[in-house]
């Protein structure tokens, strides 16, 4: 008989415990002093913990943020940083210390510039670019965290949290840190006596910190319709014909973009003449987008799941709980990341836009000099395997040739052929290639994978990349709409029209769309007032988005 040795099965509970008695002196309650939050900081947290720190691209613990760049050192060093999105100075601020050496994150748009540098210079240690799915089940596997910084709008005298609006991925951070004996840190924007509802209950909190300020939040997935252009709107009308109408698309994600907001605006003009108020757009997986409101107030939208709020639309949402999910209290329930798995197994389409495609139909908004990341594309823009349920634009992806017939998610890519700069879109080796090298990562970080695109919009028309049979052909395709792109102009006119022949191509006048009908008079909104006036006064736009202050 294999004798069992002796060891301790609480190793975890223990240090945790002794943590927390040695900060006692700071606590009251769970509570501690806004001006001791680096003290407490320096004692809770240990040299080379994982620490989770809540900053998707909207919602920051920027309190705790601040508060942990400011630790001592000589005290806190070689952190193993994991951040849904490394957004503001102090996120970089503390690997230039030495607070902490090594990251793993989805998202670094605002700090895309800065993060490339220090990893060339290395002053940061590279894990992996995580899609958000990706990231938060690390947490729960391999990177379990040792302290969880989070935020929340408001806290009782427990300790219980209420997350309003924007509860977004605190639910997750705080699961895999309060049940693997972790410390969850908690900033609030004020204590109250009672809470609206509770979010996140007590027992999952270990310390509680009043900020000096609310935390910071962004309206991220506001567009003002005033700086839509036709050649967006022309794009928006091939997009609703020739892919939406096409495949009855009913459920579908779209993300940030004044494209996408095109789509959205044009639904209850444009689409309405096309008879097709009921039969496409009807479920979504979206943030409260402000320019889905004339979509809304004209019925086309039965339901919308989001990963997070928007500054403005509290008042509106409130007052469509037929359409969101809200508490008892009025307030949206967001939840980051069911609401990528939403967007990953139960939509029909993603529709999004990137910095690069290379001749194969694989993107990137990884680029020479940007370290961006991807945050949830890759999640929602690629075929999910394990789908299993149809719906009828998925069942209009299937080869009718193979034995175990199967569907498809139809994953769009829509953009204008050259960016800002004059730089063309389409390139023949994605930068990406090479940053993968330069940072010292496994595999290159691709955003979306040629073989999972279904479409391809640009101002030129559409592709239809699930029709092509080879990657030749599929070049070719991409080549039909690249427009005056150096692969564009590889096309020549014979090819092009074999291509319209197959149907793997169409343009505009296929889709019986006049270019001169794309006008911004076709917007159900033209400003940020109309979007106000279709809420009945019930959206309240941030101010920079306003023309006017009433």
């Amino acid at each position: 008989m294999v004798q069992k040795s002796k060891r301790s099965w609480t190793t975890r509970r223990d240090a945790k415990r002794e943590r927390i008695k040695q900060a006692e002196a700071l606590l009251d309650g769970k509570y501690v002093k806004t001006n001791d939050i680096t003290y407490a900081l320096e004692t809770l947290i240990h040299p080379n913990d994982k620490v989770v720190l809540e900053g998707n691209n909207q919602k920051q613990a920027s309190f705790l943020s601040e508060a942990l760049s400011e630790v001592n050192s000589n005290i806190i060093h070689d952190l193993h940083m994991i951040m849904s999105s490394v957004s503001r100075p102090e996120h970089l601020d503390i690997f230039e210390k030495g607070i902490a050496n090594r990251v793993d994150f989805s998202f670094a748009g605002p700090q895309s510039l800065r993060i490339s540098q220090m990893i060339e210079d290395g002053q940061m240690q590279m894990g992996n670019i995580h899609t958000y799915l990706e990231l938060y089940g690390r947490l729960f596997i391999d990177l379990i965290p040792s302290v969880a910084l989070i935020a929340a709008d408001q806290a009782d005298a427990e300790g219980n949290l209420y997350t309003g609006a924007n509860t977004e991925e605190t639910p997750t951070i705080v699961e895999a840190t309060a049940f693997r004996e972790g410390i969850v840190i908690a900033q609030v924007n004020e204590k109250v006596d009672e809470l609206p509802r509770v979010d996140i209950p007590s027992s999952w909190v270990d310390v509680v910190v009043v900020a000096d300020q609310p935390y910071q939040l962004e309206a991220l997935f506001t567009r003002n319709p005033r700086h839509i252009t036709e050649i967006q709107i022309l794009m928006a009308m091939m997009t609703l014909r020739g892919v939406y109408e096409k495949h009855q698309v009913q459920s579908l994600n779209h993300g940030i973009g004044f494209n996408t907001a095109a789509i959205e605006l044009l639904l209850p003009t444009y689409g309405e003449s096309l008879g097709l108020r009921g039969q496409i757009c009807k479920h979504w997986a979206a943030n409260p987008h402000p320019t889905l409101i004339p979509a809304i107030e004209s019925g086309w939208i039965d339901s919308i799941h989001c990963f997070g709020g928007e500054r403005g639309m509290e008042g509106y949402i409130a007052e469509r709980p037929d359409v969101f999910f809200v508490g008892k209290d009025g307030s949206l329930r967001s939840n980051r990341a069911l609401c990528q798995m939403a967007g990953q197994y139960a939509v029909d389409l993603f529709i999004g836009s990137t910095l690069q495609m290379d001749y194969g139909g694989n993107s990137s908004t990884v680029t020479h000099g940007r370290l961006a990341g991807f945050g949830g594309a890759p999640n929602m823009g690629h075929d999910p395997k394990g789908r299993r349920h149809s719906t009828p634009a998925w069942l209009d992806m299937m080869n009718p040739d193979d034995a175990l017939v199967r569907g498809k998610k139809l994953v769009v890519q829509m953009m204008e052929t050259y960016q800002q700069g004059n730089t063309p879109v389409f390139t023949e080796r994605l930068d990406a290639v090479d940053v993968s090298k330069e940072a010292g990562l496994d595999i290159p970080p691709v955003m979306i994978y040629g073989e999972d695109v279904t479409h391809l919009v640009t101002e030129e028309g559409i592709a239809y990349l699930y029709k092509t049979d080879s990657i030749a052909e599929r070049k070719e395709a991409i080549a039909a709409v690249a427009g005056v792109t150096p692969i564009g102009m590889e096309q020549t006119l014979k090819q092009k029209e074999h291509l319209r022949s197959k149907g793997i191509v169409a343009y505009p006048q296929d889709l019986e769309i006049r270019r001169s009908d794309a006008k911004r008079s076709l917007l159900a909104a033209q400003n940020v007032e109309d979007l106000m006036t279709w809420s009945d006064g019930l959206y309240e736009p941030p101010e920079q988005f306003r023309s006017y202050w009433p």
